[in-house]
């Protein structure tokens, strides 16, 4: 298939730079590279690597510890008892 599409992205000069040599150690340009980019994003129906988030704020550390101390391995005799400390 003829490639008559145009793609203008716009990067720092030094990470285009850093780019086009990593990509020529395997052959390719930095045009080949963002089409596979696409295609595998095509494929995969999403980002072809997993997105994260940094690590987490002060609020969602209190939470997550809050829950850490609620569901402590044995402090539950039954699924009553945790629902009752539930409160459901």
């Amino acid at each position: 298939m003829a490639k008559t599409a145009s793609l203008n992205i716009r990067v720092e000069p030094a990470t285009k730079t850093k780019a086009e040599v990593l990509f020529s150690n395997f052959g390719i340009t930095l045009s080949d590279a963002v089409t596979m980019f696409l295609n595998q994003s095509i494929i995969d129906g999403g980002l072809p690597f997993q997105v994260k988030l940094g690590a987490p704020n002060a609020t969602t550390l209190a939470a997550m510890r809050e829950a850490e101390a609620r569901n402590a391995p044995g402090r539950f005799a039954s699924a009553e008892e945790m629902f009752e400390d539930l409160g459901i």
